[in-house]
């Protein structure tokens, strides 16, 4: 019976930051844990609560990893090993005394200040996990970032990040692509490689950067094709290649996104993910969004009006990206291994250089004329949230985007 429980074994229900405050607490050392003979009466600050200074020194309220709030304890300056905390903890400080109005720092701080330090610290913990898991669901090389120095808003609540589409109840994705026989496919293209198969333009240059006008469609190799991943004509299907930054806005737009690096014109930057979901069940679903002046909604109208993206609950980062009446992102058809001209993935790409820093935007009432006349399916309207309900309903949104050609409202 020993034998066949040998190799079993039971989940531990403490965090491991709290195994090390044990071990810690009774002398006992635990390689696993880090803590030896060397270390074992180091203990780690998790953030700072309070501040306060004497004739002597500086000293500081000790919120310490893997212990309660009630052992916190009031440290001299020179006995934490933590210089990156301290400087957070006097921004933050600085911040807020600047908003009542005070210059300097007092020899003892407020309830009311050392209460909001301390939600702040907890907050940035907070952002930096919500951190961590995003950049472990995303399957794409750009790395996500997040920051709030507005205020103490968390994550939001009830969204779910996705790679991907999610399918909606009752809709199918089943139409699959026809596979390229090129070996090089920008140079030498096979009966004109997946483009060419759907009578259009190849929509890449040799950088990756998209040729084609605003409205035209984009076919990338997928699949069933013989080329590589290497292949010039896959740049939507790599995912983000940018580092980018979800941060709190201060003008009262809520979370917006901005690039950490430069962006070329005409690159691809993300896709507009969510859930697949009919037009009737958008006329529904828009309606109550109308009302929470939130705006979710895709139409996907490339041909006709029968799908719709809805990236409220389920979506990647775009889900956070503000309106522009000015914007630096443009929006594009794309088709990889479903050509269904019903579902066509939405993906943005850049209008014109962006700086590093910079914050990603684009039109939520993006209008796209035909740019020939021969085909009716250029003609699209791509439009967000609660333009699929009644406008005799649906509630005037200010716009707050600041360019010189504001319309002063989204809708």
């Amino acid at each position: 019976m020993a034998e066949d429980l040998k190799d079993c074994s039971v989940p531990c229900k403490l965090p491991w930051e709290e195994l090390e405050a044990l071990c810690r607490c009774e002398t006992l050392h635990c390689k696993e844990l880090g803590v030896n003979r060397a270390n074992v009466n180091e203990y780690e600050v998790e953030f700072l609560c309070d501040y306060k200074k004497t004739k002597e020194e500086e000293l500081y309220l000790v919120k310490w990893r893997g212990f309660p709030e009630s052992d916190n304890t009031w440290e001299p300056k020179r006995n934490l090993k933590c210089p990156k905390l301290i400087k957070q903890f006097h921004l933050d400080l600085d911040k807020e005394l600047r908003r009542h109005k005070r210059r300097s720092n007092p020899k003892r701080l407020d309830k009311e200040v050392s209460s909001f330090l301390t939600q702040k610290a907890k907050l940035r913990q907070i952002l930096q996990s919500w951190e961590a898991r995003l950049n472990d669901t995303c399957n794409h090389p750009g790395r996500i970032f997040v920051l709030n120095e507005v205020d103490l808003e968390g994550p939001p609540k009830n969204f779910t990040y996705i790679n991907n589409y999610k399918v909606g109840q009752g809709i199918v994705l089943d139409e699959m692509a026809v596979g390229c026989e090129c070996k090089n496919c920008l140079e030498r293209p096979v009966s004109g490689c997946c483009p060419g198969a759907s009578l259009h333009r190849m929509a890449y240059n040799n950088q990756g950067q998209v040729r084609l006008k605003a409205g035209q469609p984009i076919y990338e190799c997928n699949s069933r094709c013989c080329c590589g991943p290497e292949c010039p004509n896959r740049v939507v299907q790599k995912g983000i290649q940018f580092d980018l930054c979800i941060f709190k806005t201060e003008n009262s737009r809520g979370w917006g996104v901005r690039t950490l690096q430069h962006i070329k014109k005409s690159t691809f930057v993300m896709e507009y993910v969510g859930e697949i979901i009919s037009t009737d069940e958008a006329e529904k679903r828009g309606q109550v969004y109308d009302c929470q002046g939130s705006t979710y909604l895709f139409d996907l109208d490339y041909v006709e009006d029968v799908y719709t993206v809805d990236a409220a609950h389920f979506g990647n980062i775009s889900h956070f990206v503000n309106h522009s009446c000015n914007p630096n992102l443009q929006v594009f058809n794309v088709f990889i291994d479903n050509i269904d001209e019903r579902l066509p993935r939405i993906a943005l790409f850049s209008t014109r250089a962006i700086r590093a820093g910079e914050e990603l935007t684009f039109d939520y009432k993006m209008q796209i004329d035909a740019f020939d006349t021969e085909s009716t399916k250029m003609d699209s309207s791509f439009s967000l949230a609660g333009l699929t309900s009644s406008p005799k309903k649906r509630i005037r949104v200010e716009c707050r985007c600041g360019s010189v050609s504001c319309r002063k409202y989204l809708f």
